[in-house]
């Protein structure tokens, strides 16, 4: 039986306002990225099996940042073909929970993710989001806008 590759993957992330900022995961000495070494990202990952698109976000803020989010609305979608991966943006408003308490697997020792690098997660002000670099970069500039509008 012949391997299915051409299966899209499916990345959830969240956009929590948070203590007058946006909560990022900051992303330094990545070996395996050529292009970006250091650089910030919404929290997310991929879904799981039988997992709802909303229900996926809320998995990966809890586990990146040990908070507790709801779900309000899909702010922006973004497919990239070179990767065969689709990507969903959600706003999501802070419940509760201890900020930086994360336990996901990247948090782990585990040997699959030392190319990597280290997982800082963060609030950064919303004056400051502009001035990083945040990937994907289509959605930071998607972001920056709503901001620039009041949008968010």
């Amino acid at each position: 039986m012949k391997k299915e590759t051409n299966k899209l993957a499916i990345r959830v992330a969240g956009i929590v306002p948070m203590n007058g900022g946006f909560v990022l995961m900051h992303r330094k000495n990545v070996i395996r990225n050529k292009d970006y070494q250091e650089y910030y990202t919404f929290p997310g990952g991929h879904l799981e099996e039988g997992e709802t698109l909303e229900e996926g976000v809320i998995r990966e803020i809890k586990e990146e940042f040990g908070i507790n989010v709801k779900v309000e609305k899909k702010l922006y979608e973004l497919e990239n073909s070179r990767v065969n991966m689709k990507e969903y943006f959600f706003l999501c408003e802070y419940v509760n929970g201890e900020f930086g308490t994360g336990d996901g697997e990247e948090f782990s020792n585990n040997p699959e993710y030392k190319d990597s690098g280290e997982y800082i997660p963060e609030i950064v002000k919303r004056e400051n989001i502009s001035n990083l670099i945040v990937l994907p970069l289509e959605i930071k500039e998607k972001f920056v806008q709503d901001l620039q509008k009041g949008n968010l």
